[in-house]
């Protein structure tokens, strides 16, 4: 998944694979062979985890540092391989102020920011309100004048969140998941005042929030 990808509590998967031969997960590559031959095109030698340096059509090359992995996985275990498989939820380091959940099958490019958590739908309500965006656009970097951001993590990272009850977690999860079946004016104004609410705005802070 790319930045361009996500959207404001959705996203749009482009059908982008990324190969991932972790040595924990012991694949055995002849049971892949379109996979084993698309690695090969790239030259056995430079795959290798051996050190070495190989001379190839009177080009000298290096392999991969010495491990003991086979020659078509990465070089770090990944043995903590399970913690990508978790819902996320996500944001691009440069875009517009959306925040995503991603299924679990799904990983990210590296440009891009995510956390894993038990109250998804809680966290995208108030993460993708009027109030966090406005809040958060002050803290990032505007990028030309198309409503584009240098998002920072450091930023959600200090963003105080509300404590919550059983009673707001139940209101999020229904709010969220119709927002999700018919996206719309309605669904959002009931949680950007909820939000409101948590946060304990007043008329007067409300009116600035919406009037930016």
């Amino acid at each position: 998944m790319r930045g361009r990808d996500i959207k404001r509590y959705s996203y749009e998967w482009q059908n982008l694979y990324l190969i991932a031969t972790f040595p924990s997960r012991h694949y055995d590559i002849e049971d892949y062979p379109a996979i084993k031959n698309h690695l090969l095109s790239f030259g056995k030698e430079r795959l290798e985890q051996t050190g070495k340096i190989y001379t190839v059509n009177g080009e000298k090359i290096k392999s991969r540092k010495k491990t003991n992995n086979k020659w078509f996985e990465v070089q770090d275990s990944i043995s903590y391989w399970e913690d990508f498989s978790k819902p996320k939820i996500a944001w691009a380091s440069v875009g517009e102020t959306f925040y995503s959940l991603i299924d679990k099958n799904y990983l990210l490019l590296d440009t891009n920011y995510f956390f894993a958590t038990k109250t998804p739908n809680f966290l995208l309500g108030i993460l993708n309100s009027k109030l966090i965006v406005w809040w958060i656009n002050q803290e990032d970097t505007p990028i030309g004048s198309g409503g584009a951001y240098r998002h920072y993590k450091y930023n959600i990272e200090k963003l105080c969140i509300p404590k919550s009850t059983k009673t707001d977690l139940d209101f999020f999860n229904n709010a969220v998941k119709k927002y999700f079946k018919n996206p719309n004016e309605k669904s959002e104004y009931i949680i950007n005042q909820k939000v409101y609410e948590l946060y304990g705005l007043s008329n007067k802070e409300i009116k600035i929030v919406e009037g930016s």
